[in-house]
């Protein structure tokens, strides 16, 4: 079999205005099955990961497609099959995650520090989604075809 390989578009510059809210750190698009569409950090940041690498950014990709997948698995047991998960959040001690969706395949992932407004960054992102939703999108990809 043979297929086509195309090269995604880097989404990253569309973060831009999440990872300039205070207590921001990083910001990543990733499509349903874990790939990074694009990533972005703050800048001036200190601390263990200062900036998203391209290799940390598909490693985060891949454990945000984990997490929507456990909160999608999470809300067909509890609220039936049709429940559909829109938002996910991770505390821990350095700080939060959040995950919501951010159209058609694709889910958008945003870290924060610990004292960041929490409320705040979810509204963004919520409307980050809303303004951009449709470059954010990630198609399925085609099979490849039979020769």
């Amino acid at each position: 079999m043979t297929g086509t390989i195309a090269r995604l578009p880097d989404l990253g510059w569309m973060l831009r205005p999440l990872t300039e809210i205070p207590g921001v750190r990083h910001s990543v698009v990733v499509s349903e099955d874990g790939l990074r569409l694009g990533h972005a950090s703050a800048e001036n940041l200190t601390g263990p990961v200062a900036g998203l690498s391209v290799a940390e950014a598909e490693s985060l990709s891949a454990a945000c497609a984990a997490m929507t997948m456990t909160g999608r698995s999470t809300s067909a047991l509890l609220f039936g099959r049709d429940a559909r998960t829109r938002q996910l959040m991770l505390e821990t001690d350095q700080g939060f995650v959040l995950f919501t969706h951010a159209g058609v395949g694709a889910h958008l992932g945003v870290a924060t520090d610990p004292d960041a407004d929490v409320g705040l960054v979810a509204q963004q992102m919520q409307l980050l989604v809303a303004k951009i939703g449709a470059h954010l999108s990630s198609m399925p990809r085609d099979e490849a075809a039979a020769t």
